[in-house]
């Protein structure tokens, strides 16, 4: 994939077909997939936006909301179409701005079953409710497409920094990552019953942008994933023009997460994207009290990548996350 004219693409000289619906080279068309109801009836439909050029090409899919408090991702699918670069000059772009609808309304990651959709794949059709919107995906989107970004943030109130992750063992995947140019790049194995693992058996390439907090809109993160799209969308040669990079992506192979020894307030003393020393005060947990300041210490060179913002800490709860790139 390392030229233009060897990249795999889907030749759009046929109707693309998903949910029953056919779409034609040059068309642009609206479905709502319906998959479920809620208890009170309401039928429960997953956005999906289909923008087909006339020239054949590769096949993007842009998903975000597969954690449905995870809002930056939604965000920054939703100004991708707003300003037009869903529209590709070549090729097809599928864009499903909120595929947990359920964790949305709920303001939730999961589902009301309490699973994790991100878990599920490739899913059951009579399985369960996380099962079965990962069922859909994978039979009415996944077959389509060639490549794909999931946006995501943290979870649980951990920020993350602006970052891309993929398996460097996978070129493809690799090689996308690249030509997204995140702040940083994560080496990221596939995790059975993902959505990645489950497209990659499949054949197919799709990495994962992270950045900022769930139930948080973070301007920084949704510009560095709508720019990083364009880049990636540019090198598949889908868009013709593409925001330059401010710096190259700092790759990280190995990552860590800090976790708290004594429960209380974690107060830290340092910010994300900070290169930090091993042995460097990274922060401090002091009880409400004030019988006890035990410091936190970064076991060794690294970035934070991650960064816990809710003060009150359990034994065991993940305070900072750091990469570490040697």
């Amino acid at each position: 994939m390392s030229e233009e004219s060897k990249r795999p693409e889907n030749q759009q000289t046929n109707v693309l077909h998903i949910a029953g619906q056919p779409i034609l080279p040059g068309e642009e068309v609206m479905i709502d997939l319906s998959f479920a109801r809620l208890p009170s009836r309401t039928e429960i439909d997953i956005p999906i936006l289909i923008s087909r050029a006339k020239k054949p090409g590769p096949t993007l899919l842009l998903m975000a909301g597969l954690h449905g408090d995870e809002i930056n991702g939604i965000e920054i699918v939703r100004r991708i179409r707003d300003q037009g670069f869903h529209q590709p000059k070549k090729g097809t772009v599928i864009c499903i701005p909120l595929l947990n609808i359920f964790g949305f309304v709920h303001f939730s990651r999961t589902v009301p079953d309490g699973k994790d959709v991100n878990r599920s794949f490739p899913g059951a059709k009579n399985g369960s409710l996380a099962s079965r919107v990962a069922y859909v995906l994978m039979n009415e989107v996944i077959p389509h497409i060639d490549y794909g970004i999931d946006f995501h943030t943290g979870g649980a109130s951990r920020a993350n920094i602006p970052q891309v992750r993929c398996n460097f063992e996978n070129e493809t995947s690799k090689e996308l990552a690249l030509a997204f140019d995140a702040p940083y790049m994560l080496h990221s194995k596939l995790i059975k019953g993902s959505l990645r693992h489950a497209a990659h058996k499949k054949g197919k390439s799709i990495i994962i942008y992270e950045g900022g907090e769930s139930l948080r809109l973070n301007e920084r993160a949704i510009q560095v994933g709508i720019n990083g799209t364009r880049r990636l969308m540019k090198y598949l040669g889908m868009l013709k023009t593409q925001p330059k990079s401010p710096a190259k992506s700092i790759v990280i192979h190995k990552r860590k997460w800090i976790r708290a020894r004594h429960a209380g307030l974690f107060h830290s003393m340092v910010k994300l994207g900070a290169t930090v020393k091993k042995g460097e005060k990274l922060g401090y947990i002091t009880d409400p009290i004030g019988d006890f300041e035990m410091f936190v210490k970064s076991p060794e060179h690294a970035h934070v990548i991650g960064l816990n913002n809710n003060p009150v800490v359990n034994q065991g709860d993940a305070l900072l996350h750091l990469g570490i790139n040697s």
